[in-house]
């Protein structure tokens, strides 16, 4: 008697404390745990329009030791299934327990992303399915068509992600990329949780003991971004059929006002049960719209950098306002020659800026490298690297995007290499115009622009302006200077304003705007692979500059072609809300008819 009691004292104590599955059984029979998704942070503009905003969807949820038989044919009638895709999920779920990605106990995701109507549908039937509810939740919905790169968008979580962060489940939403990604802590909210009372159908009841041990969601914080939305859907209009990307920021903060990569995509593509099937067809697109080239893709800035070595030679005393070089179509030294055009000669240094001479340029660089104050080339061209640097090159500027990439300026150890330790000043003299081994990105042509229409200092670009309850990070409001003297940007901001300005032979003149003083600088980056690239860089007003800006068109051509004209019909409409003259708007019809990737209507 005693042994036969021990052995039931001992099932008791197996049966109540150590398995727990007979317990979990009984509480899965009265109530359910269903998690309360807080919706996102809505996200605006600078000038308070609704960008991001949230639509109601529903999950169907599985229990799957609570599955009963069900008619199957009623089922799949009820969401829409095919009887083959319905055995498809109860395979797929049959793995996910065998290797514990999920719990017979505890509910999973069977079906994802229920519209309105189908959840309606699905809710009259729903007692019939014992083990299946729906539970609801928020998806983005994108008010505009534009933005995509800067928005980004919100998929299910990774198992990588999963794995790093215990705050949340398989199967819950995180923003990928963008805006989304970046500031996902502060957009998600946190998370609640209900306990409904459910008989033995499945079928709710009410709350479980009035709700005491509930939870309520937290909605996530709304974001104000400095994006002015009528900027960036114009300029993405003026983008159109053309491959390439313009960045434009306030110089006095560094706030984002638009940041277009082209070709683009529309961001309600990837949202929803869609996204599956539109997302493939994006990413083997020849023409890569899901790469943000204004962070991710790095080129030659071209003529548009003549202006930083321009400051470099100005600080370091090898150049003088009043230098001059001859020009004769080029410059041409002991086996090196580096073609230009025709225009006036010999140029002080804001006319070479105006004109954009490459001779000039090759003296000048030249000089700086070669500066006897320097024991060698390694020393003063890593002197040069230096500054560029403090001007925000070679490294990424910070911006709260979390995959821009760094570009690259060489040091004096990669030429070393490269040479075996023998090369001197004419060996690099294509980075005197901002050719060979230099690669930018359009966000650092862009912050390059800010800081001369800065006189020398800058702000880290970003995108964010507000966050709901909450400072913005503080290291975008701190100042980089860049060791440059204030005076020394006189003679290179009056060459900028005489290149659109300055009459005959000015490269720019097409960027005229009428009544505001411009600023601007041609590029043209050789391609080997195809036409050249054009480039544009530009400020306005000159001596009170609101907006900063850099365009870059792939295989555009001359810098006049395409690039000055789209940075000035941006700078015109954020400036003035309006483009203005017969003659303005005539460049704007060639600006958004020409077409760059079918050939169609292409500017000679």
């Amino acid at each position: 008697m005693v042994s036969l009691g021990l052995i039931f004292i001992a099932k008791l104590f197996v049966l109540q404390v150590y398995d727990t599955s007979y317990s979990m059984s009984a509480e899965s029979n009265t109530r359910r745990k269903v998690t309360q998704y807080p919706s996102r942070g809505l996200v605006y503009d600078r000038n308070g329009k609704l960008l991001v905003s949230n639509q109601a969807v529903y999950d169907v949820m599985v229990v799957p030791r609570d599955i009963v038989a069900f008619d199957s044919t009623d089922f799949c009638a009820s969401l829409d299934l095919s009887i083959e895709q319905l055995r498809a999920r109860f395979v797929q779920m049959r793995k996910d327990i065998r290797s514990r990605k999920i719990s017979t106990y505890k509910p999973s995701v069977f079906m994802k992303q229920l519209s309105a109507e189908q959840y309606g549908s699905f809710q009259e039937k729903l007692y019939k399915f014992k083990g299946f509810f729906v539970q609801g939740r928020t998806l983005r919905k994108y008010e505009h068509p534009s933005a995509a790169h800067v928005l980004g968008y919100v998929g299910e979580i990774s198992e990588n992600k999963l794995k790093k962060d215990t705050y949340y489940s398989q199967g819950d939403y995180v923003g990928i990329s963008g805006i989304e990604q970046t500031y996902e802590n502060e957009l998600r909210g946190k998370k609640g949780v209900k306990y409904m009372l459910v008989d033995v159908h499945g079928r709710e009841k009410g709350a479980f003991r009035n709700a005491r041990h509930d939870t309520a969601a937290i909605a996530g914080k709304n974001i104000t971004l400095s994006l002015d939305i009528a900027l960036q859907q114009y300029g993405e209009q003026l983008m159109k059929n053309k491959i390439g990307s313009v960045v434009a920021i306030e110089p006095s903060t560094g706030e984002i006002l638009s940041l277009i990569s082209a070709p683009n995509y529309e961001p309600s593509l990837l949202i929803g049960r869609d996204r599956s099937k539109n997302f493939p067809v994006l990413l083997q697109d020849t023409l890569k719209p899901l790469l943000n080239r204004a962070i991710q893709s790095a080129y030659p800035p071209g003529s548009t950098f003549k202006t930083i070595n321009a400051l470099i030679g100005l600080q370091e005393g090898t150049l003088k306002p009043y230098s001059t070089h001859e020009c004769f179509m080029g410059y041409f030294t002991r086996g090196i020659s580096v073609g230009c055009h025709l225009h006036d000669s010999p140029l002080d240094l804001s006319q070479s800026v105006q004109h954009s001479c490459n001779a000039y340029y090759c003296y000048e660089f030249r000089d700086i490298l070669d500066n006897p104050k320097y024991e060698n080339i390694q020393e003063s061209f890593n002197v040069w690297k230096d500054y560029l640097v403090k001007f925000g090159f070679g490294y990424r500027l910070g911006a709260d995007f979390r995959n821009e990439v760094r570009g690259f300026v060489p040091n004096a150890n990669y030429f070393d290499k490269v040479y075996k330790g023998s090369w001197d000043s004419r060996t690099v003299i294509s980075l005197s115009i901002g050719q060979g081994e230099l690669l930018t990105t359009p966000l650092q042509m862009a912050n390059m622009s800010a800081m001369i229409a800065n006189r020398g200092r800058f702000f880290t670009p970003h995108i964010i302006k507000d966050i709901e309850a909450e400072d913005i990070d503080e290291r975008f409001s701190e100042i980089h200077e860049t060791d440059i003297d204030v005076q020394h940007f006189a003679p290179i901001v009056n060459g900028m304003e005489l290149a659109v300005w300055g009459g005959a032979g000015s490269t720019a003149r097409i960027a005229q705007i009428p009544g505001i003083t411009i600023c601007g600088k041609t590029g043209t980056a050789q391609n080997p692979h195809g036409d050249d690239h054009s480039i544009f860089m530009a400020f306005a007003p000159k001596d009170d500059p609101k907006i900063a800006i850099a365009v870059y068109v792939e295989n555009g051509g001359f810098g006049a072609t395409w690039g000055a004209p789209i940075a000035s019909l941006m700078v015109e409409k954020y400036l003035t809300d309006t483009i203005s003259t017969p003659y303005r708007k005539w460049i704007e019809k060639r600006m958004l008819e020409g077409d760059l990737i079918n050939g169609e209507q292409k500017l000679q």
